[in-house]
């Protein structure tokens, strides 16, 4: 184990002492010291979305944060070596925005639900069928079908982009819910797609009812790929950033997100004055990524991004677009 390490164990594992037994932290903590040492040896930095498990989270990771905020990181990082920690359309766009670095991805099976909803083909199908009409897309997608749109949005910053084009009329894609929610907010007509996310998807209306029964004090911050019934529901919806910051701001005393197990295992962390109830859906891509992948990545130079540079370069426009929105 290294010295930093050595030095500081306890409190790397306060951090994370809620959600990892002291009987594993052992094996963990070597994972880490590990990892630590490969960062430093590959000129390395580890992009880890909020999302990932607490020991990812709070002990390897450099930079975290929603979507839009690892692309803008990753726009602005002088590392040698980019590992996402996160799933794979996450690792294209860092390459999209760093094409000269090596981008891997621990594990390049880690999908997400929503970018296998949508093909390139299908992107150039609604173009047919609405001519002129403008195409937003969801960075929850390929390379290919950002290369085929006018400009990429995150939740965090869907509606400003949507309303940015000046169109009375905006195709928004692939997810359903997210396009419904920002079609409640603007006067732009919304053209949508039937993607949707495995995990918010599954939070009901009746759900967040009955937590607010159970829980009168309750507040609740839903995410925008939730039902647009959530949301309403909802005391507060946005991007993860947004989630986190909500609770920053305003000091909730009980609180329950809408969102992916382990955003509140994370934010908790920061926060031990608030009480989270965890009405838990995982997200089964965002699990595939574990210490010990992330540290056989670095170790063999495992799993890296490459993009076609037609479709690369297409993609990126889209994704430039979009950050200076």
């Amino acid at each position: 184990m290294n010295t930093a390490l050595k030095r500081q164990p306890d409190r790397l594992y306060e951090r994370v002492r809620a959600f990892v037994p002291a009987v594993e932290w052992p094996v963990l903590a070597t994972e880490i010291d590990a990892i630590a040492e490969l960062k430093r040896t590959r000129n390395a930095v580890i992009l880890a979305h909020n999302y990932q498990t607490p020991e990812i989270y709070h002990c390897v990771a450099d930079i975290v944060g929603d979507s839009l905020n690892l692309a803008r990181e990753a726009a602005r990082l002088d590392a040698e070596v980019i590992v996402m920690a996160g799933v794979y359309f996450m690792a294209e766009t860092a390459k999209l925005l760093n094409p000269d670095k090596q981008v891997l991805i621990p594990d390049p099976e880690a999908g997400c639900s929503l970018a296998e909803s949508i093909t390139a083909e299908d992107v150039r199908a609604l173009r047919k069928r609405y001519p002129g009409v403008p195409v937003v897309t969801y960075v929850n997608t390929s390379a290919s079908v950002k290369a085929e749109s006018d400009i990429c949005c995150t939740s965090s910053n869907a509606r400003r982009v949507v309303e940015s084009l000046g169109s009375p009329q905006v195709i928004l894609i692939p997810d359903r819910y997210l396009a419904a929610n920002v079609a409640r907010e603007t006067t732009v007509s919304i053209i949508p797609w039937h993607g949707r996310c495995i995990v918010h998807e599954q939070f009901g209306a009746e759900e967040v009812r009955e937590l607010r029964r159970v829980h009168p004090d309750l507040t609740v911050l839903a995410h925008p790929e939730c039902t647009p019934e959530v949301v309403a529901e909802s005391d507060f919806s946005g991007s993860t950033t947004a989630l986190s910051r909500y609770i920053d701001d305003q000091h909730p005393i009980k609180v329950a997100l809408l969102t992916e197990c382990s955003m509140s295992d994370n934010v908790s962390v920061e926060h031990p004055e608030v009480q989270f109830i965890r009405p838990c859906n995982l997200c089964p891509h965002m699990k595939r990524i574990t210490l010990a992948k992330i540290r056989e990545s670095l170790a063999f130079l495992r799993h890296a991004v490459e993009i076609e540079a037609g479709i690369a370069d297409r993609a990126r426009r889209a994704v430039e677009r979009m950050l200076a929105v």
